[in-house]
């Protein structure tokens, strides 16, 4: 009995990771800022890529000391299939100051049957 229910827990953690994986390049950006925002570390490490994987405290805890909160967000895909364009602000509460972090260009790669996020481009 044992045994099924471990064979259970991880069939049905696998078909949760495989719903986080998008087959839109733009909407995993989204899911993944969000995620980091939100210090969502589960969310984070299923969308993040696997040359990223070493960064993955780092961005999880981002955010983690503040009251962050992402407005008007819109990604797109970029100019070539493993980019995405993103406008829109993280606005973080340092203390008694808003600091802002515009949205930028974001790298993504095919992994896992979806996108994953990977890092900042120019």
């Amino acid at each position: 009995m044992k045994g099924l229910k471990t064979i259970l827990f991880a069939g049905l953690a696998t078909i949760i990771l495989a719903a986080c994986a998008s087959d839109n390049p733009a909407d995993t950006v989204e899911q993944y800022l969000q995620a980091k925002v939100a210090g969502d570390a589960e969310t984070v490490q299923s969308l993040l890529c696997a040359e990223m994987e070493n960064t993955l405290v780092r961005e999880v805890n981002a955010f983690s000391s503040v009251s962050a909160e992402i407005k008007d967000m819109s990604c797109q895909p970029g100019t070539t299939a493993e980019q995405v364009m993103c406008s829109g602000q993280i606005v973080a509460l340092y203390g008694t100051e808003n600091m802002t972090f515009p949205l930028g260009n974001y790298r993504v790669v095919r992994e896992d049957e979806g996108w994953k996020w990977c890092g900042e481009t120019q």
